[in-house]
């Protein structure tokens, strides 16, 4: 069957055929019926630093927000069944660590990734653990529960700045998940902000995501911006969603004494920060990486209740063999969500 992979600790992948997985014990065969391009699958294809770890799972599929019917289960494969539609939480537990054993998973210290670690869902069949799968509402069709695990990032950051209504969020970067950033904020009641540099197809995207005010950096600056559009006052809450470093250092100075600056990007190098100004007006930062196991159920609620405006941020369907192309789309950003349809 076709798989896209990483093969070499370089810049690259590769279109290639690899047999087919049976599932382990305590596993199930996943159908991928969907499958979403993430800002992690460029980085992985451009082989920016902080992958490095991949390298020991080499060759691997890649590819991790997905939705699919199970077709296969393994031995001991418990709570679900053949034909089931489900997505999958990409982080596997070891099971054994000190935290696993006391009942909380989301402290897990021997995690392996569904597409790094272990062979993830561009391809036509993958076999994940049964404990991972989250069964997805009859309302909802593939292409939009394989948005879970991206917009259930993009929850998380929102949650981790206490966002409420009536305040002001800036959200920087308009990647799938500044957007679903900025959507979640929007719903919550809160006056959002959105900003990019040179994302017009993105930004297009997020005006149709909510009450949310898009802005265009390209050829000025934040603070111009900003102030152009009547939103020089300081935010309550700033969410960084680009990957840049500068961004950091912008947002950070678009912060109200108080407020919440949260950095749910990945980024290539360290920003440096000024720690004086931070502890003298009182800011708290936060990463936002992984969400919480049950914020999947709130997101699979959130996307049944509002299905089409979810479904604004998918730009392109593409076939698996046009997987290249669509990693190009999104490493250009001349796409919102690129879905491949093994």
């Amino acid at each position: 069957m076709l798989a896209l992979r990483k093969t070499q600790p370089a810049p690259g992948l590769v279109l290639t055929d690899v047999p087919e997985p049976s599932p382990a014990p305590g596993e199930v065969l996943v159908a991928v019926e969907a499958a979403g391009i993430c800002g992690t699958d460029v980085h992985i294809a451009d082989w920016t630093a902080g992958y490095e770890s991949m390298t020991a799972g080499m060759p691997v599929t890649i590819g991790h927000e997905f939705a699919g019917r199970i077709a296969a289960l393994g031995e001991g494969a418990l709570g679900v069944s053949v034909g089931q539609l489900v997505t999958v939480r990409p982080s596997t537990v070891c099971g054994r660590c000190a935290a696993c054993t006391a009942g909380d998973p989301d402290a897990c210290t021997g995690r392996r990734g569904i597409g790094i670690g272990r062979d993830g869902a561009f391809t036509r069949l993958v076999r994940v653990p049964a404990l991972n799968c989250v069964a997805v509402p009859p309302s909802l069709d593939p292409e939009l529960a394989a948005m879970t695990e991206p917009l259930s990032v993009s929850l998380h950051a929102v949650d981790l700045a206490q966002v409420r209504a009536g305040q002001r969020v800036l959200v920087l970067g308009p990647g799938p998940i500044g957007l679903g950033i900025a959507m979640f904020a929007a719903a919550a009641g809160a006056e959002v902000v959105l900003a990019g540099h040179g994302d017009t197809t993105r930004l297009a995207v997020a005006r149709m995501l909510g009450p949310i005010l898009a802005l265009d950096l390209a050829g000025t600056d934040l603070p111009t911006t900003l102030a152009a559009h009547g939103q020089d006052e300081p935010f309550h809450a700033v969410i960084e969603a680009a990957g840049v470093t500068s961004a950091v250092q912008d947002g950070l100075l678009r912060l109200r004494k108080g407020g919440t600056f949260v950095v749910a990007g990945i980024h290539a190098r360290p920003a440096p920060i000024d720690l004086t100004r931070l502890v003298r007006m009182e800011q708290t930062i936060h990463g936002a990486y992984r969400a919480p196991i049950a914020d999947w159920s709130r997101v699979l609620a959130f996307m049944a209740r509002h299905a089409e405006t979810v479904r604004c941020m998918i730009t392109h369907r593409l076939p698996l063999k046009d997987a290249l192309a669509g990693i190009e789309l999104s490493h250009k950003r001349e796409a919102g969500k690129v879905i491949l349809l093994p």
